[in-house]
């Protein structure tokens, strides 16, 4: 049997993730720990070298991963699907957010924007050029640093809209979530898990991942603000 599992994964699957290794270790008797950093920095840490039984981060990161001989590809497998959310201060007058228009006139209306260094910060910046407004609001965007929550600097008042994960946003003290953006702008992150090269516990990854991308784990996937990923 296996002694225990070592992972590391981006801080949008953080809670999600602790839950599920949580409840996989109860059924199995395998302890299981995740590490959560920002996803740039668990890339880098893992092509720089470093060796986890278990990676989730998002697919693309999971995908040059994989082609740079860190992770192994045959185990891949899509974890959950995570739409973007927007926030405010708990104090603030809520902004409607109810379509594309009205998204964009908060942000054009918004002191200050807070976004996140993943997939969906750059999505978000695209969504800015393509309506024409990147220029104008460009000494009004703050950028997270990775591994800090979009929804900590709207909590401290150092931007008044913030735009990320549902999964990071959701229960945040300070903060009050207005919900997802509108299905026309929304931004999509599915994120996947792969064993780790050279992991000496193979069957037990293995299971591990089975159990993740299991009807099993549907219910803590919603409850975490994301939905089950569709596998391929």
């Amino acid at each position: 049997m296996a002694t225990s599992l070592r992972g590391i994964c981006s801080m949008a699957t953080r809670g999600l993730l602790d839950e599920l290794a949580a409840a996989y270790a109860q059924r199995t008797g395998v302890p299981v720990s995740f590490e959560a950093v920002g996803g740039i920095d668990a890339a880098r840490r893992l092509a720089d070298g470093e060796s986890f039984d278990i990676v989730a981060l998002a697919s693309d990161a999971i995908d040059k991963l994989i082609a740079s001989g860190r992770l192994d590809a045959a185990g891949k497998v899509d974890i959950v699907r995570s739409e973007v959310g927007v926030a405010v201060h708990a104090d603030a007058e809520l902004p409607d957010i109810t379509t594309e228009d009205a998204v964009r006139h908060a942000v054009q209306s918004a002191a200050n924007i807070a976004y996140s260094t993943g997939p969906s910060g750059v999505a978000l910046l695209t969504l800015f050029e393509r309506w024409g407004i990147a220029d104008e609001i460009r000494n009004r965007l703050v950028q997270a640093p990775p591994g800090v929550p979009v929804g900590a600097l709207v909590a401290r008042g150092e931007a008044a809209l913030g735009f990320q994960q549902m999964s990071e946003l959701i229960g945040l003290e300070g903060i009050r979530l207005l919900g997802p953006l509108p299905q026309p702008i929304q931004i999509v992150t599915t994120f996947s898990a792969a064993p780790g090269i050279g992991t000496s516990q193979p069957a037990a990854v293995r299971a591990l991942l089975d159990f993740m991308a299991s009807d099993d784990s549907a219910e803590a996937k919603r409850r975490h603000g994301m939905a089950p990923a569709a596998q391929r």
